[in-house]
């Protein structure tokens, strides 16, 4: 048995041992290989990041209060407060009249001193206080043409000589 060696290239040979297959190279702009695809998406997400830490940057955020701390450490006396307005026979009536802009508050008791609030949880400067002294009206009318449209929360806070009350209700104008 005689073989015969035949070599798989001369140098006549342009194929590299591969028959019949011809390697194509694309001409158009928008081939893209693995490696350019793994750029493209490292600077999409590069992108994405610094878009998001912009907005992060850029956005408001208000504390509640800026005296957080201090008024949780007098919470206790809010508590007090919160108690003996629960304990009164009678309660703290507030009625929102939206046709002709007005609060309505009805008091239970007499009013030597106190506030009402108008907090604006989205923006601490629309904020509003109202001090009550020896209220000899009741019900209280305050007008709410100068609140802008929205959510607010109104605090009654007031005292009859004896004891601290504190009242709060929602009002969406």
């Amino acid at each position: 048995m005689d073989y015969e060696l035949t070599p798989m290239w001369t140098g006549e040979d342009t194929s590299h041992g591969y028959k019949n297959k011809t390697i194509k190279k694309s001409t158009s702009i928008f081939s893209l290989n693995w490696g350019y695809s793994i750029i493209i998406v490292f600077v999409l997400f590069a992108g994405f990041i610094g878009t998001m830490v912009y907005f992060m940057t850029v956005e408001k955020i208000d504390l509640v209060r800026e005296d957080y701390y201090q008024k949780e450490l007098e919470f206790q006396t809010q508590i007090k407060k919160l108690s003996n307005t629960v304990n009164l026979k009678t309660k703290i009536i507030m009625t929102y009249l939206p046709e002709s802009s007005e609060l309505n508050i009805v008091f239970p008791t007499r009013v030597i001193n106190g506030e009402v609030k108008f907090f604006r949880p989205s923006d601490k400067k629309m904020d509003i206080n109202i001090p009550l002294k020896f209220l000899k009206e009741n019900p209280l009318h305050l007008s709410t043409q100068k609140l802008n449209k929205g959510y607010w929360k109104v605090q009654v806070i007031w005292t009859d000589g004896s004891k601290e009350y504190f009242s709060e209700q929602e009002l969406f104008i």
